[in-house]
């Protein structure tokens, strides 16, 4: 059987994957932190980062690429413990709001995530933090090892890293810190001398949808994150490289040293 087919959309931080043959198509999204810009007791932020704008980015995503069922790969709210009560009718709200268009969601579990379920429509499906394998593509957000099902996947896609890469400050971020996908792609013969515990050619890390979450520059010499798994036994294993929202190829990333047994750092092998 064919493998999926799957397809960054241009200027969004979404993924479409094309089933092989009949299957409807899907997108993949990863932290959306809806309430990160609401103040205490739930004083609104930036309009851009409300829940409201989340869910008409969402919408015409859906819209613009023709999808009717969205995947969700973790952290769609921001608060890690609990659920602010100011933020409940309005994380409701942007489901049921996806629901009432047509679109199908399914939500996989991410480290902010603790208690959601409670505070969905029962029509979204939620699966737990080890994920969810859907036309061979293995989903997952990163903050806890994934299923052994999942690890047989042809494609693994994964979140939580908030992916960007540092360039001159400009007028869209004043950091430098600019969105970008992950896409690492893994010989038949392990790097090293730990063996793979994962079938999958090619791991795809989203950039968070949200687009006032914090991003890490994954081109620093040592990123903040650089103790998770996805470095050390998944971007450390690969020919990773990094791409701009626009599709634009900004190079291979360099691999922390914290990651390397020989601690040495070293940038992933181009592809080829």
């Amino acid at each position: 059987m064919a493998a999926s087919q799957v397809t960054p959309l241009r200027g969004l931080p979404a993924l479409r994957v094309d089933p092989s043959g009949n299957a409807r198509p899907w997108l993949i999204v990863a932290d959306l932190h809806l309430g990160l810009t609401a103040g205490e007791r739930g004083t609104p932020g930036p309009p851009e980062g409300s829940p409201n704008a989340i869910r008409d980015q969402l919408l015409a995503a859906c819209d613009s690429s023709g999808v009717r069922r969205l995947v969700v790969a973790g952290d769609v709210k921001h608060p890690i413990v609990g659920t602010p009560r100011s933020l409940r009718p309005s994380l409701f709200g942007v489901f049921a709001d996806l629901l009432a268009a047509g679109v199908e969601v399914d939500v996989v579990l991410g480290n902010h995530d603790v208690g959601l379920a409670a505070h969905l429509p029962r029509e979204v499906t939620v699966h737990p933090a080890d994920g969810l394998l859907r036309d061979g593509v293995g989903v997952f957000h990163g903050h806890r090892w994934p299923s052994k099902r999942v690890l047989g996947a042809d494609r693994l896609v994964a979140g939580h890293l908030h992916p960007g890469y540092r360039f001159a400050s400009t007028g869209e971020s004043a950091s430098g810190k600019m969105a970008c996908w992950v896409r690492a792609e893994f010989e038949d013969v392990p790097v090293g001398d730990r063996p793979r515990r994962f079938a999958a050619k090619e791991l795809i890390v989203l950039p968070a949808f949200h687009p006032l979450a914090g991003r890490e520059a994954l081109n620093r010499q040592r990123p903040r994150r650089s103790r998770s798994f996805l470095f050390g036994r998944f971007l450390g294993e690969g020919s990773a490289r990094a791409y701009l929202l626009d599709g634009t190829d900004v190079g291979p990333i360099v691999t922390p040293a914290s990651t390397r047994r020989s601690g040495s750092p070293r940038r992933a092998r181009p592809a080829p």
